[in-house]
């Protein structure tokens, strides 16, 4: 135990440490816009999925919705790390660098959007049809339908599954540190992967999961409180 208290694995982590909140911050603060901008475009795309098709409250052309679904699964089929390297001219042209949390935010964003759109697309279609039909029965335009019934009806679909989306973001924003993405991964991959300092790698893992932990356990309670189905 001495001799790995003086050893210089210790020594770095020590070094390190003052720098773990910040880190921490970097984690939470790029998840949490990269969530918010794979929402902003996804949720809209994943609503064109279910009322686009033919049948749905607001059919669209089939070459539409044939072009949307490709362009989707394109996307989703791309390794992150491999979509990372090849958006780095974009996150250049965006935020002026290739290399810290910022530009670590558009491939994130690149990445998950088709993600977050599929997994709204999978809650909408939970609406059963009965209450569509009933509102269209009574009159209601499309976007009342789509604001008022689809998205109140599968809200707690929609938040366990955003619940996901979120802690995969967060695993991605921690793959970004090989390619300079600052947070909790950088210290796991900079110091952890490339110098062997098991003790730093540990430790930012285990900040990891008890964050992912956290989120989930927060999505899902969120999730229980908006279903209605359930008796309290």
């Amino acid at each position: 135990m001495a001799e790995f208290l003086a050893s210089k694995e210790w020594a770095t982590f020590l070094q390190i440490l003052p720098t773990i909140p910040f880190e921490t911050w970097e984690t939470i603060w790029s998840t949490a816009v990269a969530t918010l901008l794979a929402l902003v475009i996804g949720l809209p795309l994943g609503v064109c999925l279910v009322t686009g098709e033919q049948g749905g409250v607001r059919p669209l052309p089939r070459w539409v919705m044939s072009v949307l679904n490709a362009f989707i699964n394109l996307l989703r089929s791309v390794p992150f790390l491999i979509l990372m390297i090849i958006v780095i001219p974009l996150s250049r042209l965006i935020v002026g660098t290739s290399i810290g949390t910022p530009a670590s935010i558009v491939p994130l964003v690149i990445a998950s959007f088709p993600f977050v759109a599929r997994l709204v697309e999978t809650s909408i279609r939970e609406v059963d049809a009965g209450v569509i039909e009933a509102a269209q029965s009574m009159g209601a335009t499309p976007l009342q339908i789509i604001t008022k019934v689809m998205i109140p009806e599968s809200m707690p679909s929609l938040i366990s599954n955003v619940t996901i989306a979120t802690t995969t973001i967060m695993g991605y924003g921690a793959m970004a540190g090989i390619i300079g993405g600052g947070g909790l991964g950088k210290i796991a991959i900079n110091y952890g992967y490339y110098r062997f300092n098991v003790v730093l790698e540990i430790f930012a893992t285990v900040l990891l999961v008890i964050l992912v932990q956290i989120l989930q356990t927060v999505g899902t309670r969120l999730a229980v409180r908006c279903d209605k189905r359930i008796q309290r």
